[in-house]
């Protein structure tokens, strides 16, 4: 942790020396990014594009390509940084692919591009048939996580296993905080202020890694930015394709990961999956909210390696 705020002290530093006539936020904004990309590189993640499906796709790629693949899949409005320090504990023993994906990140939005989630995880086929790789372990939160379930369920002949880290993709039982306000009309993902984001930023993790605050201002500035780009993603996805009555055609090994202080996504959905997916593997982190893996990087690799490794 030490280091990497180091790192993120320096890209401000440069960014401040950089953008005399940059506003407080995009300083913050600028020295995100710039974070993120050293933090990748000390923990062995090279960035690269790599055109796949007729999308220039920005990613981080780590690891021997000789070695078994494992694609890492953010969450709705996140974007690949949220991976490196959970990818460093497995980097040593996989090939690590982990793309921005389509609306996200570098790889940027585009209105005409579609982002229901059958045609994000064709993207995802894409991308691992143009860096040339037949079959893949495949891991994602939240969005990503149903992806990741769609993949397993629509193309097992690539899929070697799934981890669905606090997924979408079923209908809970219990509504969370976050399903609260949206049957009240208001998407928390829709920030409209800094007020809006200092709420919704304290629902996505219950222990969140330090972060400045001039660089959590940046951030702030990019999902006002960012707000109509999003409702549209939103619109793409929220309550379509879901996988309710799809789980039993999920046949490769399926690990189920929860924060079980999840805010976004209640931890009751887990009966469902439970319900559903034959053979699945779960584990609840107790005192963990929606992001286990930015939360407690180490534990999140830990577990999932010993899944990796069991099959």
């Amino acid at each position: 942790m030490k280091k990497t705020i180091a790192y993120l002290a320096l890209a401000g530093v440069t960014g401040l020396a950089l953008a005399n006539a940059a506003t407080y936020p995009a300083v913050g904004e600028k020295t995100l990014q710039v974070g993120g990309q050293i933090e990748a590189r000390v923990h062995g993640l090279t960035e690269k594009s790599v055109l796949a499906g007729g999308i220039s796709h920005r990613i981080y790629e780590g690891g021997d390509a000789q070695k078994p693949t494992l694609v890492l899949l953010h969450g709705y409005s996140a974007d690949k940084d949220v991976w490196p320090r959970f990818a460093a504990h497995l980097v040593k023993d996989f090939h690590i692919v982990i793309p921005d994906m389509a609306g996200h990140g570098e790889t940027g939005f585009h209105k005409d591009w579609t982002y229901d989630i059958p045609s994000q995880a064709a993207r995802i086929v894409a991308l691992m048939d143009e860096m040339g790789v037949d079959k893949f372990h495949v891991a994602g939160n939240s969005m990503g996580g149903f992806i990741t379930a769609t993949l397993a369920a629509n193309y097992p002949g690539r899929v070697m296993s799934a981890t669905a880290i606090d997924p979408a993709g079923v209908m809970p039982p219990v509504a969370s905080k976050m399903d609260k306000m949206i049957a009240a009309g208001q998407n928390p993902f829709e920030v409209q202020d800094r007020a809006q984001f200092d709420a919704f930023y304290a629902m996505t993790m219950a222990k969140p890694p330090y972060m400045p605050k001039f660089v959590l201002d940046g951030l702030a500035k990019t999902y006002q930015d960012r707000r109509e780009e999003l409702a549209v993603i939103y619109q793409g996805f929220h309550r379509k394709d879901m996988l309710d009555n799809r789980l039993a055609d999920i046949k490769v090994p399926f690990f189920l990961i929860w924060g079980k202080k999840d805010e976004l996504l209640d931890v009751s959905s887990v009966s469902v999956w439970q319900a559903g997916v034959p053979g699945i593997k779960v584990h609840v982190f107790e005192e963990l909210g929606h992001m286990p893996m930015v939360e407690a990087p180490k534990a999140t690799a830990d577990v999932v390696g010993g899944f990796l490794k069991s099959i």
